[in-house]
């Protein structure tokens, strides 16, 4: 015929996900269902569910990409609420965006106050331990 309607073989295809569809690791079609119980509007869009899907995933990734690598700096394999604490503090946009969440385990940001620091030496006494030798074992000055 003029080629419309279904075609002539019987092969049916495996339905597919709206995730997998979208390419995305997130659950668009949990997510879309939320977004109709949750009494936001009367009507949701598809494109809604695929978006807000996205953004999530996005920041999931992001969150999880700098919580590893604070654990990978203190050599450490498995992420742990501390890590997630410090990489979400540690960046200036997460940390607006999550300013007013408190991360369980998190505990605090290691800070020490300048004044607290150990104070640098000066004069002939760093000088000595510039050179690599204590002060007892250099010449002194009158020969």
């Amino acid at each position: 015929m003029s080629g419309r309607g279904k075609s002539g073989g019987t092969a049916r295809t495996r339905p597919r996900s709206a995730s997998s569809r979208a390419g995305l690791q997130f659950p668009v079609g949990r997510i879309h269902r939320f977004l109709r119980s949750g009494n936001y509007t009367d009507r949701v869009g598809v494109g809604a569910a695929v978006y807000l899907a996205a953004v999530l995933e996005y920041l999931a990734a992001e969150i999880l990409e700098l919580a590893g690598n604070a654990a990978r700096q203190y050599k450490k394999t498995r992420i742990n609420p501390q890590y997630l604490q410090l990489a979400v503090r540690n960046d200036e946009e997460l940390n607006k965006l999550l300013s007013g969440v408190i991360i369980a385990q998190g505990g605090v940001l290691p800070y020490i106050h300048a004044a607290l620091l150990p104070k640098k030496t000066s004069g002939a006494a760093a000088g000595a331990f510039k050179s690599g030798k204590k002060a007892s074992e250099q010449q002194s000055q009158e020969y």
